[in-house]
């Protein structure tokens, strides 16, 4: 899973309007982030490295909401990998394999992101041409991911990865803070 992780960003964005959504789009990729570092430093075995930073609030709402986006990448991941997610350690691992089907993973992947800048649309924190925009640049960028050629190495892979993931989450922050001047 790619960019269906962002769908989670916009769901949990209309959740509660308080959290930055440039901010979600790097909780969603967490994981993901972490492994790029590792393969860039050379270290063969992936960890899931804590540190995702929020603003301290009166209420737990936004650190349980950012805690859901986090914990939604290894479940969306589920579906699409093949069994290399670990359970514990490095004995058990799952994956139900929708990536060895490539067309089916792109639109599953395509469709939740549709679908839930569609939630946020509803609930007013989508706004604009823009997020339909960069939905389509993002839908681009699973294409060439799926279709496209192989990277030619691990640490590139990593570092597009790592370059795409923040460049993304610039993007929704930017989309974000436009949304939030307009609303006044």
């Amino acid at each position: 899973m790619f960019v269906g992780h962002y769908a989670v960003s916009y769901a949990v964005k209309a959740a509660d309007r308080r959290l930055s959504l440039g901010l979600l789009f790097l909780a969603v990729q967490a994981v993901d982030v972490a492994w790029a570092v590792l393969v860039l430093a050379g270290v063969e075995k992936v960890r899931i490295v804590p540190g995702i930073i929020g603003r301290p609030r009166h209420d737990l709402r936004v650190p349980l909401l950012v805690g859901l986006a986090v914990a939604s990448h290894w479940f969306l991941d589920l579906i699409v990998h093949r069994p290399d997610l670990p359970l514990y350690g490095n004995a058990a691992k799952v994956g139900l394999g929708l990536w060895n089907f490539p067309a089916p993973a792109f639109l599953l992947e395509i469709g939740l992101l549709v679908l839930a800048i569609g939630y946020g649309w509803r609930r007013g924190v989508v706004r604009g041409r823009g997020p339909w925009i960069f939905a389509g640049v993002l839908a681009a960028t699973q294409a060439m991911v799926f279709f496209g050629a192989p990277p030619a190495s691990p640490a590139a892979a990593a570092a597009t990865a790592l370059a795409a993931y923040f460049a993304f989450a610039g993007v929704a922050e930017w989309l974000d803070r436009r949304l939030a001047r307009a609303a006044g």
